[in-house]
């Protein structure tokens, strides 16, 4: 960052709230002492996934829905390597930023963990498939002493498998060179979720997507704290097993990703976007970990803007679904963007009467979410 950066107003921000995809992806700020972590081996880019972020942002540049308040606490975020926490009425685009951050930073595809009650920590670090795991080593031994040397017959006692990971060489000595079989080894039974992908060690942050915490059982905020401080994780199953590296597969499609000793530690600290619709409060030490983001509705001319990058149209049924859209959202009622955008498609769809026999139709669109049908 050059000197004049620095002190013109506003030089320290890397995001700006366009959307706009960089030609190439811009430098980041370098991470406090405390933020630096130290993970390898290094991962290769994230892919891309231009899809997603079109149909959560549209084409082109993004209309403004930040003002210069909350463009702040993103940059500060993202310069302290800290995750930010978003609050707000459902609807109102607080998981879309996320899309925001990472198209305009080029960041790649977003990891996105969706929370329920049910919802564990080791959920979004890892799953294990235990059972699939034994069914191949049942199936491996059957292979075995199929194709065992004649002299050992089909009652011979079938080897055990090494305990091995993706490095692991132990194979079936008893076969011949053409028919030998490698035992299942258990990376290839290890899947690394959302949060535990985000985690790897990539160059640049991932873009993790925290949706709708408040949804989780009241355990989980504090069970995040240890991993977001630290910004690393242990596959216990890895720790123990006989080989010193596993290739494991990870949240993004096809994705592989090379662990030693069973330790996961970033080098980046991911972008991590948490959402909640504020139907209860976090932990205290949670929240200090957190920077802090509310989200409000968007004004009226921030909606037109809205309505014309996604649908292409500014007419005058756009306009009166956004004025009708707006009047109950400041009677008191809960709606959200996306109810908006369904109602202007129906509107301005060729022979649809929004007037007439089409009202019925509209007032379901544009139905209050509170009332709960």
């Amino acid at each position: 960052m050059s000197v004049h950066e620095q002190t013109a107003p506003n030089g320290w921000h890397v995001f700006h709230a366009t959307g706009r995809p960089p030609a190439a992806p811009p430098p980041l700020p370098a991470p406090p002492p405390w933020r630096r972590f130290r993970g390898t081996p290094a991962q290769p880019p994230p892919p891309d996934d231009p899809e997603a972020a079109l149909r959560r942002l549209g084409p082109g540049e993004a209309a403004q829905q930040l003002g210069a308040d909350e463009i702040d606490v993103i940059n500060a975020a993202l310069v302290l390597r800290r995750p930010l926490l978003i609050t707000g009425p459902p609807g109102v685009g607080k998981s879309t930023l996320a899309y925001l951050i990472a198209r305009e930073l080029g960041l790649g595809r977003v990891l996105e963990w969706n929370i329920v009650s049910r919802t564990a920590l080791r959920d979004g670090l890892y799953v294990h498939d235990a059972m699939g795991r034994a069914q191949a080593i049942a199936a491996w031994q059957a292979g075995v002493r199929h194709t065992a040397a004649p002299g050992q017959g089909d009652g011979a006692a079938a080897p055990e498998p090494a305990e091995a990971g993706s490095g692991g060489s132990a194979v079936n000595t008893a076969t011949s060179p053409s028919t030998r079989q490698l035992p299942p080894v258990l990376g290839e039974f290890i899947t690394l979720g959302p949060l535990g992908t985000a985690l790897l060690p990539y160059d640049r942050p991932r873009v993790l997507l925290v949706d709708e915490l408040d949804k989780s059982d009241i355990d989980l905020p504090n069970d995040l704290l240890h991993v977001l401080e630290n910004g690393s994780y242990d596959v216990p199953e890895l720790v123990r097993d006989a080989a010193d590296e596993a290739y494991v597969h990870t949240s993004d499609p096809g994705g592989r990703a090379l662990v030693r000793g069973g330790r996961v530690e970033c080098a980046e600290f991911p972008v991590v976007v948490i959402t909640s619709n504020g139907e209860r409060e976090f932990p205290a030490a949670f929240r200090r970990r957190c920077l802090p983001l509310e989200m409000r509705t968007p004004s009226r001319d921030q909606l037109l803007a809205m309505v014309e990058r996604h649908l292409g149209t500014r007419s005058p049924e756009a306009e009166d679904m956004v004025d009708l859209f707006v009047q109950r959202v400041q009677a008191g009622g809960t709606h959200s963007l996306d109810q908006l955008l369904n109602a202007v498609r129906m509107t301005t769809a060729g022979g649809f009467q929004a007037d007439g026999d089409g009202r019925k139709l509209v007032e379901m669109l544009l139905r209050d979410l509170a009332k709960g049908r």
